[in-house]
């Protein structure tokens, strides 16, 4: 029973106990058989299924890393799968999950299918819904608020002067952040009594080309514009790609803002003006709540992670 204590990763025992015990484990090779136990009751599973929306997604991976991180450390180990932003893709992949009664489960959106709303009733296992914060969750939930980021940096674009602000983001066959953020950079703008002079959503995914090209779109309409606040860090780089080319002064000419804190927004000869999201204290709170739940430990079931505004140089 010890043994099986240690090797869960649970409590009961003495760190000399745990160390006794490990060092048989390496000593014999012993390899526990992890598929018996997830199968032999939900109590005893180790197994946890997270889902993303996809693995080259450069937040969500660094949330990955931080999950699998965690959950290791505690003893569980984790079946990951993506739905790239589409309800029926989760769905598809949280039946196929369920088949391995795992002790919990992590999804990185708040919004739901009826049919996995409904899997997750019968399944009866703790739930953390990650990243977008849901006040009313399924169980618990880890995140931020995607309008107050994008209020955020409204406010601060006003108090820099800027009053003719323009929005490029992309979104194809995909919900995304993006139009939240917006709409919370709007009301800030207009609670400073100015507008938001233009609005420009590609039928695109975020990335360098599209705010590359996107640029050009949106200053052939409105030249004048004094700003423009792009749907990732991605666009804004590729944004300032196509500026630096034309001759375009940032921020002396036009200010940029982004959103992410992506690595190359800090290496550029002009740190990027963005927002920092807490991609790993996300990953590491969501599977410590998640087991905190299994030990039938105290958990928030609503978790804020707040977001941070990078001043940068380019606003």
């Amino acid at each position: 029973m010890t043994v099986s204590r240690v090797l869960r990763g649970t409590d009961g025992f003495s760190e000399e106990t745990r160390e006794r015990v490990l060092a048989e484990v390496n000593r014999l090779g012993y390899l526990p058989n992890r598929l018996a136990a997830a199968f032999g009751s939900k109590e005893a599973s180790t197994l946890v299924g997270v889902c993303v929306p996809s693995f080259s997604d450069p937040y969500f991976s660094k949330v990955l890393e931080s999950v699998d991180r965690t959950f290791l450390r505690l003893g569980y180990q984790t079946l990951i799968g993506s739905h790239n932003w589409q309800h029926d893709d989760e769905e598809t992949w949280l039946r196929s999950l369920l088949s391995w009664r795992p002790a919990g489960v992590l999804l990185s959106t708040k919004h739901h299918s009826q049919g996995t709303l409904e899997y997750l009733r019968d399944a009866t296992i703790p739930i953390v819904e990650f990243w977008d914060l849901n006040t009313s969750p399924l169980d618990l939930s880890v995140g931020f608020n995607q309008s107050d980021s994008g209020f955020e940096m409204g406010r601060y674009a006003i108090s820099r002067g800027r009053r003719k602000p323009g929005i490029l983001g992309a979104v194809r066959d995909r919900k995304t952040g993006g139009p939240e953020r917006f709409t919370g950079f709007s009301q800030a703008i207009e609670e400073a009594g100015q507008t938001v002079l233009t609005k420009e959503i590609l039928n695109d995914t975020p990335g360098f080309y599209s705010g590359y090209y996107g640029t050009e779109t949106l200053l052939n309409r409105l030249p004048d514009l004094d700003m423009i606040y792009f749907q990732d860090d991605t666009m804004a780089l590729g944004g300032m790609a196509w500026l630096q080319r034309k001759g375009i002064r940032v921020p002396d000419d036009i200010a940029v803002a982004g959103w992410g804190g992506h690595e190359a927004a800090s290496i550029m000869s002009r740190q990027l003006t963005t927002t920092s999201v807490p991609t790993e204290q996300i990953g590491k709170l969501s599977a410590e709540l998640l087991v905190r739940r299994l030990r039938d430990e105290p958990a928030d079931d609503v978790n804020a992670v707040p977001t941070r505004l990078i001043p940068g140089e380019t606003l």
